[in-house]
């Protein structure tokens, strides 16, 4: 009996919600690709996407994700930790992951077409 495929959370901005005037075009297309490498290695991935732009609570959405299945690794996307402007949300964030999912890894990636191999790092 083979043992389950891990379970990957990918947690980061929905780039057609974070505001401001740029293409969010090349971040989703990252986005896309990124998961498709899960895909492609046989590893379950689920996505938190949110928005800045005020349409989420970030807390309940990050807490209701994080709580539908217990996964082994969560990988936070650059967008929350490139920015200065976003260190108190990555520290919600970093925060819930470690309240709601304790035995998950943490990985950071370096941009969103990096995502799988940043959770492949803990999970293969």
């Amino acid at each position: 009996m083979s043992s389950p495929a891990p379970r990957v959370m990918v947690i980061g901005f929905d780039p057609y919600r974070v505001g401001g005037s740029w293409d969010p075009e090349p971040v989703a297309q990252g986005i896309e690709a990124g998961l498709a490498a899960f895909a492609e290695h046989g590893v379950a991935v689920t996505t938190c996407l949110f928005g800045l732009d005020g349409s989420d609570d970030i807390e309940a959405v990050v807490t209701e994700a994080l709580r539908a299945h217990p996964f082994e690794c969560v990988t936070i996307g650059g967008g929350l930790r490139h920015s200065d402007d976003h260190v108190e949300l990555l520290g919600l964030v970093v925060d819930l992951v470690r309240r709601h999912a304790p035995s998950a890894a943490i990985a950071f990636n370096s941009g969103p077409a990096t995502t799988y191999e940043a959770a492949a790092r803990w999970i293969v």
